[in-house]
């Protein structure tokens, strides 16, 4: 069974770390600024609700594939509920995890309130759930869509027997991000992902059922997590308590 690595405080000075937190910031940054900037075209000039979430479904999925193999020295997580998915597998430190968690938040915030000011003050979507989808309803489908992220991601890109699926993880992993969009973005909106609902809620100053998008990620992809690591992969050594994700 995978134990949690605590890691030290003295990680925040050393150069991997720090670069690896850099390729993060750029990484999370260049994926809000695409998926907001999707979704708010998709409200400026798509009519059709459904054609709307199709264009944002593909442009997440396209964005997600190249963001993970472009942060390829972090990890590309790009996501607190991954770090945490990752964190609960022994493959990141519970301090690399936290000085992840906070890069992903500013990055997104600053990818929100450059959108805001790039599209000349445009409304910033924020994720609530539709009109008749309660709390646990909306905690669920987070938590299910995550899990399938997160199990996505320990099959394609950690799963030291990956097959012939090795080198396709980024690309699996974006598919199933815009897979899970169309599936459940009429209902929860399809956060997956803490800080991209939080970037937008922070700059709409609309905290309409955020909490959701932290409690339901949080827990799919800690539960993925754990339960990949220590039910389906086989090694012959456990993970090394290393400070960065070994994708």
């Amino acid at each position: 069974m995978a134990k949690i690595a605590l890691g030290c405080v003295g990680e925040a000075t050393q150069p991997d770390c720090i670069r690896a937190l850099v390729v993060e910031f750029i990484t999370t940054f260049l994926f809000i600024f695409v998926g907001v900037g999707s979704a708010i075209t998709a409200n400026t000039l798509l009519g059709n609700a459904l054609v709307g979430l199709l264009a944002v479904a593909v442009a997440h999925a396209l964005v997600v594939a190249v963001m993970i193999s472009a942060g390829h020295i972090s990890g590309g997580h790009l996501n607190p509920a991954v770090t945490l998915g990752l964190l609960f597998g022994g493959h990141i430190t519970v301090v690399r995890s936290a000085l992840y968690w906070i890069i992903q938040l500013l990055a997104a915030s600053a990818a929100s309130f450059l959108l805001s000011y790039l599209t000349g003050g445009s409304a910033i979507p924020v994720h609530t759930l539709a009109s008749g989808v309660g709390y646990l309803q909306g905690v669920i489908w987070e938590i299910i869509l995550t899990f399938s992220l997160l199990f996505t991601v320990y099959a394609t890109m950690v799963d030291p027997k990956k097959g012939a699926l090795d080198g396709l993880g980024p690309m699996l992993t974006g598919f199933v991000v815009g897979a899970n969009i169309l599936a459940g973005g009429a209902f929860s909106g399809a956060s997956m992902n803490p800080a991209r609902s939080f970037g937008p809620a922070l700059v709409a100053g609309d905290w309409t059922d955020h909490w959701v998008y932290w409690v339901g990620p949080l827990i799919g992809g800690g539960l993925a997590g754990f339960i990949y690591e220590n039910f389906f992969i086989e090694r012959s050594h456990v993970p090394l308590p290393r400070a960065e994700a070994e994708y």
